[in-house]
C-alpha cells in the first residue's frame, strides 16, 4: 500500500507543479490560448493564487514524507488538492467543459486516495 500511495503522490505532484507552474509563469491571454478558457473569465491574481496553491499542495506531498519532518501535512496537502479540484469541476462544468471536469475529478479522487491513505494505515 505504501508504494502505491508514494506512486499516486508522485504523479500528483509532477501534475500539479506543471500546472501551477503554468498558471504563475505565463499570463493569463497565453493560458487562454493554450485551451485554458476560464481563465478569459478570471482576474491574473486568482490565476496566480490558483497556481501557487497547486504548486504547494504538490510539495506537500512529496517534501514531508521525503524528509521524515512533519509527516501530517502530506494527508493535509492532498486534502487540500482534493479542494482545488473541486472548485475547478465547478468551473468546467458552469462553462460546460465536461471533458475538463472529468480530468479534475480523477485528480481529485487520486488526491482523496493518498489523503485517506496516509491519514489512515498508509500514516507515516
Amino acid at each position: 500500500m505504501n508504494i502505491t500511495l508514494w506512486i499516486i503522490a508522485s504523479l500528483l505532484a509532477l501534475a500539479f507543479l506543471a500546472a501551477g507552474g503554468m498558471k504563475i509563469f505565463q499570463p493569463r491571454e497565453k493560458l487562454a490560448a493554450s485551451g485554458m478558457g476560464w481563465t478569459e473569465d478570471s482576474k491574473s491574481v486568482t490565476i496566480k493564487a490558483i497556481g501557487l496553491a497547486e504548486i504547494l499542495g504538490a510539495v506537500g506531498l512529496i517534501l514531508p514524507a521525503a524528509t521524515g519532518i512533519a509527516g501530517y501535512l502530506v494527508p493535509l496537502a492532498a486534502t487540500g488538492l482534493a479542494i482545488v479540484m473541486v472548485g475547478a469541476v465547478t468551473t468546467h462544468l458552469k462553462r460546460s467543459e465536461k471533458s475538463m471536469a472529468l480530468v479534475n475529478v480523477v485528480l481529485s479522487v487520486l488526491a482523496l486516495v493518498v489523503a485517506v491513505g496516509r491519514f489512515g494505515a498508509g500514516a507515516f
